[in-house]
This record gives C-alpha cells, sequence and structure tokens, in this order.
C-alpha cells in the first residue's frame, strides 16, 4: 500500500488507516475473534496505522488490540484518544494534564505497550487554552510516552494556536462525500502547516459500505439510532442519493466504499482516512482505494452526483454536537 507522512517531522504510515471504533460494539455486537480476524485482515492488506480511544466500549476496543499485539509479530503505528470524562450525566470534556496523563496511562496497560504514535485530544475543552493542551501534549512527548499529538474535532483557530506552541501531528475531524464542512479552511490549514489530516467516518457511518445499512433494523444502542440523517424524515432523500452513487461505483468496477475513499485521497496527499469495520469481508472490499486514481471526468461525475451539501439532516443529534468546535 501506498504510504502517506504523519505530519511534517512523523512517520511513514500506511495511505488508509484503520479505526477501531465498531470493536466496541457501537454499531452492533461482534466478538473479539472476529476483531481480531479484522485486524489481521487490516495487516495483511499493508495498514500499518491503526486508531482507537480510550472510551470505544470503555475499553474494549484497546484492550482487543493489546490481545492482537500479544499474540501477533506486527507492530504497527497506534494512535488513541482521550477527553472524555467518565461517569453519569451530560458529556463532560477534561483536558487537564491530570486526566490525560492518567487515562493515557491505562490506555498503554490495556494494550501492552509503553507509547504510542500518536495521542489525541478528542476533543478540546473551551476551558482550557490551546496552548495550555499544547504544553501537556510536549511534556509527553518528552518523556517518550507519545511520539506526536493531534486533535479531534476542533476549528482551525485550535490547531493553529496549539500549533505555535508545539507542532500538531495530525488533525481528526469527521469527512467524507456526506460531511464536508473541513474544506471550509481546515484542510487547508493542515496542508500549510504541515500536518496530517485524518477523516473519520469516511464512509458515512456505513452508508457508502454494501449493503448500506437499513435504519429501521438497527440494533437498540446503535449509534446511528440518533443520527439525524439516519432518521425516518430524512434517510429517503439520502438514500435517494446513495444509490445512485453506489450504481456509479459498480459501473466503474469498484465497490462504492472503494471509491469514496479514492475520492477522500485525492483530496490531497496530507489526508490519511481511517475507515472502520467489524467484519473482515468488509474490509477487503475497500482495501483496494489506495491503487485508485480518479480521472477528471470521474471526479465530475461524483460532484454531480452528490455535489457539497447534498446530505439531509446533521450528522451529530444536540448531544453530541455540544462537545464539537463550531467554525463558519
Amino acid at each position: 500500500m501506498q504510504e502517506r507522512r504523519l505530519g511534517a517531522q512523523g512517520p511513514f504510515v500506511s495511505a488508509l488507516g484503520f479505526g477501531c471504533l465498531s470493536f466496541g460494539g457501537i454499531f452492533g455486537p461482534t466478538t473479539e475473534a472476529e476483531s481480531l480476524a479484522t485486524l489481521d485482515a487490516a495487516w495483511e492488506a499493508g495498514i500499518t496505522l491503526f486508531d482507537t480511544a480510550n472510551i470505544y466500549g470503555m475499553g474494549v476496543a484497546e484492550t482487543v488490540i493489546g490481545r492482537w499485539l500479544a499474540t501477533r509479530p506486527h507492530r504497527p503505528h497506534i494512535a488513541t484518544k482521550a477527553a472524555f470524562a467518565r461517569g453519569n450525566g451530560p458529556q463532560r470534556i477534561d483536558n487537564s494534564p491530570e486526566h490525560l496523563r492518567a487515562e493515557l496511562e491505562g490506555s498503554l496497560k490495556r494494550m501492552g505497550v509503553d507509547h504510542v504514535t500518536l495521542f489525541y485530544a478528542h476533543r478540546h475543552a473551551p476551558d482550557v487554552p490551546p496552548e495550555d493542551l499544547a504544553g501537556t501534549m510536549q511534556r509527553l512527548v518528552e518523556e517518550g510516552k507519545i511520539l506526536g499529538y493531534g486533535l479531534s474535532e476542533v476549528a482551525p483557530y485550535t490547531v493553529e494556536r496549539a500549533h505555535a506552541v508545539h507542532p500538531v501531528m495530525a488533525v481528526q475531524n469527521e469527512y467524507s462525500l456526506w460531511t464536508r464542512q473541513p474544506e471550509l479552511g481546515l484542510i487547508q490549514l493542515c496542508a500549510r502547516l504541515g500536518v496530517a489530516f485524518v477523516p473519520f467516518s469516511p464512509l458515512a457511518r456505513g452508508a457508502f459500505g454494501t449493503p448500506m445499512p437499513d435504519p429501521a433494523g438497527l440494533p437498540p444502542g446503535d449509534l446511528r439510532r440518533r443520527i439525524p440523517r439516519f432518521a425516518p424524515e430524512n434517510w429517503p432523500h439520502n438514500l435517494a442519493r446513495l444509490q445512485a452513487f453506489h450504481a456509479y461505483a459498480r459501473d466503474l468496477g469498484h465497490t462504492p466504499a472503494a471509491l469514496a475513499l479514492a475520492w477522500l485521497l485525492d483530496r490531497g496527499d496530507h489526508l490519511i482516512p481511517i475507515p472502520g469495520t467489524r467484519s473482515a469481508d468488509h474490509l477487503r472490499a475497500w482495501a483496494g482505494a489506495a491503487s485508485i486514481t480518479l480521472t477528471e471526468a470521474e471526479r465530475a461525475r461524483i460532484d454531480q452526483l452528490l455535489p457539497v451539501g447534498w446530505a439531509w439532516g446533521d450528522r451529530y443529534d444536540d448531544g453530541m454536537a455540544g462537545t464539537v468546535e463550531r467554525y463558519c
């Protein structure tokens, strides 16, 4: 697989990373054996960057990765995240040095490693200046616990302020053919600063997968039950557009997921999408996306099928959106 660099001074990793969110059961039940098989398939496909977080299954995803690392000789680049304060009540973001350090130590222990390549602030807490957050991360770099740090779901101004203190290795925001806000300055800023941009949910929560999810049949607890784009008043409109894109991908000889990822990779050499899945078979359906080269005619046709702003409904409900930095 092609490689891309994690930031101006970071290591080279596979052009496609792998997101481990679904190992925690947020998109339906799974087993450890299925997760291990999917990790094996990702490695066999040439993927060397694996992305997780302390809250994915409340430690389940990191524990699975730890089991995988302990039973295989593979040594991938691992990225993890912290910032959500656990407990009852409304979601609270904690960027204090004490919280981030303690959560990182827990992550390292679950995965059985002494450091990770990349450690993200999963969200930016408004009461913590970006400069202070960068200082906390810089100390973790100096101690050898992380190679670099990242920011997630942030606005360009936060990246600029943090980067001025200590270089940001990567920014991870949602970006796909149905979520285009990062085009309004964030992707461009990352390119100027030499920061990797890591699109999460690049397959639109499965909407570019095969088969597409049926919102009416989603199991209880599935995250998509909370996402307005899958709601009954919005999904039929989104489905019509998605079906046209799926048909076009098949006409080109690609899976819809592979074509959606190829479109992302085509947006800039500093983009490293992190699609995720619970299934090795689903992974194989998009693992070859980095080998697809789009023509001008194909770019134009995709823009016709899925123009900017085509999706009906917001990408988050009000509760989830409350922790995201808004801009533009």
